[in-house]
């Protein structure tokens, strides 16, 4: 079991410790600290920034937004970044949702499965350079021939050579047929969340998965006396995505806590939400549901409860606490 930590995307403004925070973390031991972007701060950016004052730790993204750049603009940011830390990085990938997709990004946001393979095809292939890139998609291609083309174009092979041919590939899924395609075609796997006392949910979509794939999955950690107060913020974090990250039939998020076991209570967080009743909302949320995909109360329960995650699949749990006696307990607990 390893330890990410994952930054996410800013707010209105950067976070004050970015720094510190991520060199007591690889201090500390942590495999790999993570980005994210949504519709403001982008995710190359920081790591880039950040690579300049670490020297050991990974650097991935949780996730780059597919409609935000073409393939090749991606693997371009990528290798650079490759090459500028020392060949730590991890490409984390995404097609985020309709709401952002096409009212942020005014893209189409429709087949994702068949895009997200497109797109990883492509990037691998700009990372190996091996020949010239020629792609005939549905959704992508070089040289482009459509409509407005100037019929000027032609296969180039990326001038970098690339610090390693195989940079890791990790998907950012939740519905069953993404987590499928994901253990087929990726190096490793972002879930939003994931509980390990329900493996049997993703059993199916896994087997594909070769020996090497990485699960690394996002978890909120408190040492706190009161477990019940402790899941208020994991109730509050649920209560947005499920309730309103997503229309009505349209949230992935509401969709997963269904298939998890929770069906009934989900469709009435996502009601109570889109209703305006948050407070409610986030008192719908189930203790069990809050508490099975997270790890709080006292450290003692904290260790006895790791234990339901070691014997998951997953490989990493990413935290986002600014606590240095928390962020040091974790590093104590999971790693001995």
């Amino acid at each position: 079991m390893k330890l990410g930590y994952l930054w996410g995307y800013w707010s209105a403004k950067p976070p004050a410790d970015l720094v510190e925070v991520t060199k007591t973390v690889e201090d500390l031991g942590y495999d790999t600290v993570w980005t994210a972007e949504s519709w403001g701060s982008d995710c190359f950016t920081p790591l880039a920034y950040l690579a300049g004052f670490t020297n050991r730790i990974k650097l991935g993204t949780s996730i780059v937004q597919l409609a935000a750049r073409t393939p090749t603009a991606t693997a371009m940011q990528a290798m650079t970044l490759d090459h500028l830390s020392g060949g730590r990085m991890v490409l984390g990938l995404g097609v985020s949702g309709p709401q952002v997709v096409e009212g942020w990004y005014g893209q189409p946001s429709n087949k994702p499965l068949a895009r997200t393979r497109e797109y990883v095809e492509i990037i691998r292939s700009a990372f190996r350079r091996e020949e010239h890139l020629s792609f005939d998609g549905d959704f992508y291609q070089h040289p482009y021939t459509g409509e407005g083309s100037s019929g000027l174009g032609k296969p180039l092979k990326i001038m970098t050579h690339p610090l390693r041919r195989e940079i890791p590939i990790f998907i950012g899924a939740e519905g069953p047929k993404n987590v499928t395609q994901t253990a087929e075609i990726a190096d490793g796997w972002l879930p939003l969340y994931y509980s390990p006392y329900r493996n049997e949910v993703y059993a199916d979509q896994l087997q594909a998965a070769g020996d090497d794939f990485e699960i690394a999955a996002n978890i909120t950690v408190s040492i706190n006396d009161s477990v019940e107060e402790a899941l208020l913020p994991v109730k509050g974090f649920l209560a947005f995505y499920i309730g309103g990250m997503g229309a009505k039939g349209q949230n992935y998020h509401t969709k997963l806590m269904s298939r998890m076991g929770f069906e009934e209570e989900a469709h009435r967080i996502q009601d109570l939400f889109l209703a305006g009743k948050r407070d409610e909302a986030v008192l719908a949320v189930p203790d069990q549901f809050a508490d099975e995909i997270s790890l709080v109360g006292p450290k003692e329960r904290i260790a006895e409860r790791l234990e339901a995650w070691r014997d998951s699949p997953v490989t990493m749990l990413n935290m986002s606490s600014r606590d240095p006696e928390l962020l040091a307990t974790m590093a104590e607990l999971v790693q001995g």
